[in-house]
């Protein structure tokens, strides 16, 4: 796996960086010029230029035309802002609220045709009932201090999972066997959502296995990810989520799926899991 998933985020900022150095080179100015001309101090302009301090849109119009080069500013600051979109703290994603990041996802789960899902933690969230998305979504809003709009944003969540019945979509969906014993919601809440995957099961479109805990593994339990198409992966850290573009890095995470199904059993074996864990809510 690689280092860091926040890898992708870095490689671009430092893309972006390395960019700006040369605009600042190709007008024959060293550091301490580009901090005059900008009225900044010269160590921003080299924390800028080493990737260690993100420049905002006015940093970078002002160092463009600070260099002669106003008409990169624009290609320049979209770079920025996509770098700055593949790492993004929950804190700033649910400052308005869970409901609108529930519906961001839409036209990115629009366009994909096959989707791999691994969760470690609670059951995915295109499988998740009422009950146990309301319990989930109420945890997360109250230990992140968000706006309380969870009826909403569970609404938004049950909606977007439309796509699992329609259209011409694969589901590759693979959990942890924690994930049917960890308790979100009261005993109800997990009966219905543990009956629910036994129904879904039996959808053509859906591939659900479950890694045993008696498994002998050859890869650990990961942090929840989802991989789309073979274009793009979304990872789910405690205090960001981290969107991975990087051609290798998604083909990192397509391996770990891969090596990940290796441990799981499908149809009658996960079946049996999940009636076993529904058995232990008595």
């Amino acid at each position: 796996m690689p280092t860091s998933p926040s890898s992708s985020a870095q490689a671009a900022r430092e893309a972006l960086a390395e960019r700006l150095r040369e605009i600042r080179l190709d007008a024959g100015l060293t550091g301490h010029d580009l901090a005059v001309r900008c009225g900044w101090h010269k160590a921003k302009s080299s924390r800028i230029e080493n990737a260690r301090t993100a420049p905002s849109d006015a940093d970078i119009r002002a160092w463009c035309f600070a260099c002669g080069a106003g008409e990169q500013a624009a290609d320049l600051i979209a770079a920025n802002r996509t770098a700055e979109a593949l790492y993004v703290q929950w804190k700033r994603l649910h400052r308005t609220g869970l409901r609108r990041i529930q519906e961001s996802y839409i036209p990115l789960y629009e366009k994909t045709r096959h989707f791999r899902v691994y969760c470690s933690s609670v059951v995915p969230g295109f499988l998740q009932t009422e009950a146990y998305a309301t319990a989930l979504i109420s945890s997360v809003a109250a230990f992140r201090e968000a706006p309380d709009d969870v009826v909403d944003a569970v609404a938004a969540r049950l909606a977007r999972s439309h796509v699992v019945r329609d259209g011409n979509r694969r589901f590759a969906m693979l959990v942890e066997e924690s994930v049917l014993r960890y308790r979100v919601g009261d005993a109800e809440a997990m009966a219905g959502q543990l009956g629910y995957l036994l129904s879904v099961m039996s959808l053509p479109t859906v591939s659900l296995g479950v890694i045993p805990f008696e498994v002998t593994r050859t890869l650990w339990p990961l942090e929840t990810f989802n991989v789309f198409d073979d274009r793009e992966a979304a990872v789910e850290l405690l205090t960001a989520q981290v969107t991975v573009t990087a051609p290798g890095e998604v083909a990192m995470y397509v391996k770990a799926f891969g090596d990940l199904q290796g441990h799981a059993v499908y149809g009658s074996r996960a079946r049996s899991l999940i009636t076993s864990a529904i058995d232990a809510l008595d």
